[in-house]
């Protein structure tokens, strides 16, 4: 394919692409296969001799779309949203087109800076502590992970990292495995299973935090466990708070936990990968409110804020923490501007070495956008949430399960697990629309998350509606 091909090609697949979006709503929600269903459809071998690009793109319909679950349909309410929006799409083409490997200054300089620069004006607008902007001078700063669960690591080996040589200092007669045999960190027995896994990854034992009756941790819990933890001779180092919970949307109550950790000299990590987005509007920026205790804070534009997979910001308030842990220098990564003070390199902060040009999303969609247009994107999904609450507590037959604060709604029959479970069996088995469940004190629960960017009031309606009907015949079916 030479340039001219290209260009013919790239604007027949951006007409591809534009009708798939404006028409998904069309397609079935969850695809109807069984696994395995691709390898029949195709070879087993690549091709000998190179194939027409007609034929390739016949194949999308014929084998890709068939095994599709459309996150972008307004009828897609399962787990979180994912964003997606026509500048960042464009933008990713461009980083595609550049195809630079940014992980020094030297790399790409544009790539580099660039990021720094996005994380700033993204900081301002979530009103973060000065702390944490890297501005011309600052100690913190921020970073574009992959995802929420590569920035929790992150982090939880920066802790680990700072906490082993503060200890060596003052005692270097122990080593590093004897002192992390000791280490716990520690999270909510609510919090997203990469937290867990996070202590899988980095050695260290992970203790799960018992929320209270609405699903938040309190100081007073993780002060406790602190306590009996160090009188039996363990070293408490880190604690991940988060700020809407992937069950039920739940807020840590970082405003006490902050200052627990702060006195106990544990990093604080705070995870707000769907809600974080939210924080740009004034009236949900008090959910983020002890923020300044925290040693870094991470979310997740590309769930919530129209950037496209993969963008998960990170910032931490001394970015020596992070790049102490981490930092290696090769002769042949070094260049003459990397102890000029002016330059990032943003291979020390990050488990990978190389990285895409990913703040041209952000830089897109920003300007695009702009702050209200990002504003009021986030506001609607909220009201379309409390639309479908509404509709629940006009039905005495279900129950909200937990507090609609932005715009996921957890709900239930009245009844038992059974029930529930089946009533989402049958829901999803008709796929109109798709839901996940959660478990709320012992409880099954189904979750509807307002997710697609193209989700209007009348598709919350008709999803109402179909929810109502199953629900009424399963309900005639129950023994009497």
């Amino acid at each position: 394919m030479d340039a001219a091909e290209f260009r013919r090609r790239g604007k027949e697949m951006v007409d591809y692409v534009a009708d798939y979006v404006e028409n998904i709503e069309k397609r079935q929600v969850y695809p109807d296969v069984e696994p395995g269903y691709l390898r029949p459809l195709i070879p087993d071998e690549a091709p000998e001799e190179a194939e027409n690009y007609e034929d390739v793109v016949k194949d999308i319909e014929r084998v890709i779309m068939p095994g599709v679950t459309h996150w972008h349909s307004p009828y897609f309410y399962a787990y979180f949203p994912t964003a997606q929006s026509f500048p960042a799409m464009l933008a990713d083409m461009l980083s595609g087109a550049i195809g630079c490997i940014g992980f020094s200054w030297a790399a790409s300089p544009a790539c580099t800076e660039l990021e720094t620069v996005m994380l700033d004006w993204l900081g301002k607008m979530l009103k973060l502590p000065e702390d944490f902007l890297a501005g011309t001078g600052g100690k913190g700063g921020g970073v574009i992970q992959g995802t929420a669960s590569e920035a929790t690591l992150m982090v939880l080996l920066a802790a680990r990292s700072k906490i082993v040589k503060l200890i060596q200092a003052d005692h270097p007669d122990q080593s590093e495995a004897d002192i992390t045999s000791k280490l716990v960190a520690y999270t909510s027995d609510q919090a997203h299973s990469s937290v867990e896994r996070a202590g899988l990854i980095g050695g260290v034992r992970m203790k799960k935090i018992l929320s209270d009756d609405k699903f938040s941790v309190r100081g007073d819990a993780l002060q406790r466990i602190i306590e009996e933890d160090r009188a039996k001779g363990l070293i408490p180092f880190f604690f991940c708070a988060t700020l809407g919970t992937t069950p039920s949307c739940a807020f840590d109550c970082i405003t006490e936990l902050g200052p627990v950790c702060n006195a106990e000299k544990i990093w604080m990590h705070i995870d707000a990968a769907y809600a974080g987005s939210a924080f740009i509007c004034p009236e949900f920026r008090p959910l983020l409110n002890g923020v300044e205790f925290a040693d870094s804070f991470n979310f997740n534009p590309h769930k919530w804020l129209l950037v496209n997979f993969d963008c998960s910001t990170l910032w931490v308030r001394k970015r020596s923490d992070l790049i102490g842990a981490f930092k290696m220098e090769p002769l042949y990564l070094k260049h003459d501007h990397q102890e000029s003070g002016l330059v990032t390199d943003y291979r020390h902060w990050q488990i990978p070495l190389g990285r895409r040009f990913r703040s041209l999303k952000l830089w897109f969609v920003f300007r695009m956008y702009g702050l209200k247009g990002l504003q009021a994107y986030i506001r609607k999904h909220i009201e379309l949430a409390k639309e479908f609450e509404s509709l629940l507590k006009a039905d005495q037959r279900f129950e909200i399960s937990a507090d609609v604060v932005l715009a996921l709604v957890c709900f239930r029959l009245k009844g038992s697990n059974e029930l529930n479970e089946t009533l989402l069996k049958r829901i999803n088995s008709t796929r109109k629309i798709h839901l996940v469940p959660c478990q709320l004190a012992d409880k099954f629960v189904l979750r509807f998350a307002v997710c697609a960017r193209t989700t209007e009031s009348r598709h919350i309606q008709e999803a109402w509606s179909h929810i109502c009907h199953l629900a009424s015949e399963l309900l005639q079916e129950l023994p009497h």
